[in-house]
């Protein structure tokens, strides 16, 4: 059925308490009864340009477009003006964003790139039209409510093999149908996976990021890369399908970034380990079934893979992002775990938790990156929106140099980030080990550095907007609140600065001179 068409005469005859329609975008909305509803007051709506007029302008500079959406609001909608059309639209699952920076210069038509194939653009496609349909509204009720992610948003996930992308090209992936089969198993490589890291991040839910089962991507790579047959056997399948949860317990209050100061212990008794001691900051601890931990022994340090028992108990840790990311305090009391859990070498374990750090920083500066770009385009739309002293936003030249420093940012990170990738591709994983370490923690030291200026910015551009939870500017306050753990997260910014100096020190030629 059409809907009814009005005209702009016909709207304004319905200016006055108890009648009250107003047009958004082409479209008439009856608020007669809402009005009395409204959560800034009555009184707004019955201000001389709004009741009985059109409101687009008014509307756009208090809410967000998803507002409309909304069921309870689209249901208030009646009709549409006649001969106008509405030009305001979401974007549908999988398409690019048209706003200038928005995307990377690789998806931006009339740009080029040497480092993404047709595939990584089906891939991208397909990906950023899943993860809006079927993740995107997990993320952001998550978000909100600081649940853990549902059973069966893990199962949508797991029809893709989801936590396998996310681990990066490997073994891991053969005989596995990776997104509906667009990418070939021995066609995933670390561009695919930073597609992925990028887009997970555009939701600007920065908790859910870390929720979306972040705690395999860098627990179950100690089990790849260093287990047994038989271990990878018994735990891999479950965890890959998110059957069974996993986390990384390395991090302590007694040692924070000094990895080497954990006095987690275990101590060996028969064809057993008996672990004491306790974790903190363990992204999705408190609803892992497994944990990938860090001990402390008399030949040196150990990694064992510790299952939940009544001797390993959980307990949320507040922090200034949402507890659906699961960050929890970890306690070992004498747990008992077997001898064939053991990950690698007994006396060998600081070196199994070093390797793993690379992939893990590499994939937060991914998502520091996204979450980036997304600031950017949301300060780029509203100050094009934001109309002050009867002009856009922009139109001032402090919010247009604001915008410039932004976005040089944003595309010198983007810069170094696929330059880093293009190395990974190219070289083993020792390879990395051996000349990654270093350019990588310089990387994410820049990188998230970069976000917490951009997060500054940006909470000045949308002004007190940009310290609101909701509305407007919920996604600059998100972020603004979040950035620090991009920073904090696999190693402290001034620990991976003095790492990456250090490693380029080894590197130097002895004979060196001016």
């Amino acid at each position: 059925m059409p809907a009814k068409e009005f005209t702009l005469d016909d709207i304004a005859q319905h200016n006055k308490e108890g009648d009250l329609w107003i047009v958004i975008d082409s479209k008439v909305y009856d608020l007669s009864r809402f009005a009395d509803l409204h959560p800034g007051g009555a009184g707004v709506l019955y201000a001389d340009g709004v009741a009985g007029k059109d409101a687009t302008q008014v509307f756009f500079g208090l809410h967000r477009l998803e507002v409309l959406q909304r069921p309870q609001y689209a249901r208030l909608q009646i009709g549409a003006i006649r001969g106008q059309t509405e030009t305001i639209k979401p974007l549908g699952p999988g398409e690019l964003s048209l706003v200038p920076y928005a995307e990377p210069t690789w998806l931006t038509p009339g740009y080029f790139s040497p480092y993404y194939s047709d595939n990584h653009r089906r891939f991208h496609k397909a990906m950023r039209a899943f993860l809006m349909e079927f993740v995107q509204p997990e993320a952001v009720r998550c978000e909100e409510n600081g649940k853990r992610i549902s059973q069966e948003v893990v199962d949508k996930l797991s029809e893709i093999n989801f936590l396998a992308m996310r681990l990066g090209p490997g073994k891991h992936l053969k005989g596995l149908t990776l997104m509906g089969g667009i990418v070939k198993p021995e066609e995933y490589d670390y561009f695919h996976e930073l597609i992925l890291n990028t887009e997970i991040a555009r939701f600007g839910t920065r908790a859910f990021v870390d929720g979306l089962l972040n705690g395999g991507v860098i627990a179950l790579p100690p089990v790849l890369n260093f287990g047994t047959p038989e271990q990878r056997a018994k735990f891999v399948p479950d965890i890959l399908t998110g059957k069974k949860y996993i986390s990384l317990a390395v991090s302590e209050a007694f040692a924070g970034s000094d990895v080497s100061g954990a006095q987690t212990v275990a101590v060996r008794d028969g064809d057993e380990w008996i672990v004491t001691g306790t974790k903190k900051w363990i992204t999705n601890g408190t609803f892992s079934d497994y944990f990938t931990t860090l001990c402390k022994t008399d030949a040196g340090f150990v990694v064992l893979l510790v299952e939940r028992s009544d001797a390993v108990s959980t307990k949320p840790v507040k922090t200034s992002y949402s507890s659906t990311a699961g960050t929890a305090f970890v306690t070992y009391d004498k747990a008992r775990v077997p001898i064939a859990n053991t990950l690698g070498q007994v006396g060998k374990g600081m070196s199994i938790v070093l390797s793993n750090f690379n992939h893990e920083r590499w994939m937060v500066t991914a998502t520091s990156l996204g979450a980036q770009r997304l600031v950017v385009e949301e300060c780029l739309k509203w100050t094009n929106q934001r109309i002050a002293f009867g002009k856009p936003l922009h139109a001032q030249a402090v919010i247009r140099a604001k915008l410039a420093t932004m976005i040089s940012r944003v595309e010198a990170c983007q810069a170094w980030v696929e330059n880093i990738t293009h190395q990974m591709n190219n070289m083993s994983y020792h390879e990395q080990s051996d000349k990654l370490a270093g350019p990588i923690a310089l990387l994410k030291q820049f990188v998230s550095k970069a976000g917490r200026e951009t997060a500054e910015d940006a909470t000045q551009i949308f002004g007190g907007r940009g310290i609101t939870v909701t509305g407007m500017g919920k996604v600059i306050e998100n972020y603004h609140r979040t950035s620090p753990f991009d920073a904090i997260l696999a190693g402290a910014e001034d620990v991976l600065g003095d790492l990456g100096v250090r490693q380029a020190i080894r590197r130097m030629p002895k004979n060196a001179r001016l």
